[in-house]
């Protein structure tokens, strides 16, 4: 094989120098790749780790988050299998006419020919990944000798990627680890988000009633997170193994809730060509959860008493008892005591249901919690739209913070799914907000605008914005940040009182 000569040197060197030294081992491996993609045309280049008997792509120059965790192999699996597996450096000269290589990450597209190279990455005598890159050919191109330059980078870099391999290790067991001693002092289930008092109580009650079979009745407004709670009781219950079954009772037609509770036998009624179990019988062993449980007709909440004293029941169409052994959790976002004036919810059933009432407060009572539910949503996000969403801008905590949330954190969610869909860079702004967060606040008269907000109001917000990041991103040098912008500094001086920043 040949030895790689001419520029391959330089490119050895200047590696060799990055790993001398760059401290961080995750910012060294892509510049390795940057470094084989300007200097030697080498495209999508990537170190897999291995991980168990699984690669994963852990550095990479040419792909997004989002095709990064697509990129994961099983040893043998593909080329990039087969190279940890045998531990044997593999070219495919051309990818569009070999089969094996997989393109899991979907960024292979090429209309001329392109060549895909992967080496193994030893340490210790153990393979521990892959390099590999993407190389187009041409006349000038030399397969062999570009083998024999990867080959020795794979080999200068091994030390640093079985250094990240650890590290990543390490970080994931004390995520692991530190997750459930919280979880184990706090009762607090990994899924919810909030440190507030009133949500502490929620947590403190959650971890009491959790080891028993008490039923409980979730209260709170729509999108508090009532099936969230429901789900931390299971999980903390000697019942997290078994069934967890859920029926929304506003979602259905009052005719379908007796049935989809209790089921019904063939024939029951037109439509029932079959017999069909109900949620009850299916919990058996497990958790029954009756959402909006305030919906039900009269007549649904007599049998659903009857099942919840007895735990008993029969299909609709039959006289048979059935006996279902659940432990029983309901929620409601509606007032009971009004509907039982009303004559519209039996007392003998709200009793029988308000054993341990757990009552979740309203977004806008958890202030406090309202940024780091914010921040919990962007990493879904980022996770879900291959995103990299860093931060929130002054001025969109601002909104955030003003805004009065009718639609509790599930409206909180939905803004910051919007808000990582709009960003054109690393941080969350003002403007990328809906509109019903556009608020008068920002031009100083405090009043919450709750349809569309006017183009002016959007606008102002939108210059001071950019003012402020200005000021920051020049150490709050107010002549600075308005060359920045391009503004003379006595416009700069007008702007800023006139959108009611001040400095010190």
């Amino acid at each position: 094989m040949k030895q790689p000569i001419g520029p391959e040197i330089a490119v050895v060197q200047k590696i060799s120098t990055i790993i001398i030294h760059e401290r961080n081992v995750e910012k060294l491996l892509d510049n390795v790749l940057t470094i084989l993609d300007t200097d030697m045309g080498m495209l999508n280049g990537t170190f897999t780790l291995l991980f168990g008997n699984t690669l994963k792509i852990e550095a990479s120059h040419g792909l997004d988050e989002k095709k990064k965790r697509l990129g994961q192999y099983q040893v043998g699996e593909g080329i990039t299998g087969h190279v940890a597996e045998t531990g044997r450096s593999h070219v495919i000269p051309d990818l569009r006419k070999d089969s094996r290589f997989l393109n899991r990450t979907g960024a292979r597209n090429y209309d001329s020919q392109v060549a895909f190279i992967c080496v193994p990455l030893i340490h210790d005598e153990q393979i521990i990944g892959t390099l590999s890159v993407d190389r187009p050919v041409n006349v000038t191109t030399d397969l062999d000798r570009d083998v024999a330059l990867l080959e020795i980078i794979a080999n200068i870099t091994g030390d640093a990627a079985s250094e990240c391999q650890t590290m990543l290790v390490e970080r994931q067991s004390l995520i692991d680890e530190n997750q459930k001693l919280r979880d184990m002092l706090s009762g607090k289930p990994s899924e919810l988000v909030g440190n507030c008092r009133e949500m502490q109580i929620v947590y403190e009650q959650v971890r009491q009633v959790a080891p028993s079979d008490a039923t409980v009745l979730i209260r709170g407004g729509s999108g508090t997170g009532k099936e969230m709670i429901a789900r931390a009781i299971v999980q903390l219950s000697s019942r997290k193994d078994k069934p967890f079954v859920t029926l929304n009772c506003a979602a259905l037609p009052e005719n379908l809730v007796e049935s989809e509770l209790f089921g019904h036998e063939k024939g029951a009624f037109t439509g029932a060509i079959n017999m069909r179990k109900g949620r009850a019988e299916i919990a058996d062993g497990g958790t029954l959860f009756l959402d909006e449980i305030g919906d039900l007709t009269m007549q649904t909440q007599v049998k659903l008493l009857r099942f919840l004293q007895e735990r008993t029941f029969s299909r609709v169409g039959s006289n048979e008892e059935l006996h279902s052994d659940v432990r029983f959790l309901a929620a409601t976002s509606r007032n009971l005591e009004e509907l039982m004036e009303k004559k519209l919810f039996r007392e003998d059933l709200f009793y029988r249901l308000n054993i341990f009432p757990i009552a979740m407060p309203d977004l806008a009572k958890r202030q406090s919690d309202i940024i780091l539910l914010a921040e919990h949503f962007i990493e879904k996000m980022n996770l879900r739209y291959g995103k990299k969403i860093v931060r929130l801008s002054t001025t969109a905590i601002n909104l955030l913070m003003s805004y009065h949330w009718p639609g509790n954190v599930r409206e909180l969610e939905n803004c910051i799914e919007r808000a990582v869909l709009t960003a054109t860079d690393d941080c969350i702004h003002s403007y990328n907000l809906p509109p019903s967060l556009q608020t008068s606040l920002s031009t100083g008269t405090g009043k919450i605008i709750t349809d569309h907000a006017p183009l002016d109001v959007m606008m102002c917000n939108y210059e001071k914005e950019l003012i402020t990041e200005a000021i920051k991103r020049n150490d709050g040098n107010i002549s600075a940040a308005g060359r920045e912008l391009g503004i003379s500094p006595r416009m700069m001086n007008y702007r800023m009182n006139k959108l009611g920043l001040i400095t010190k």
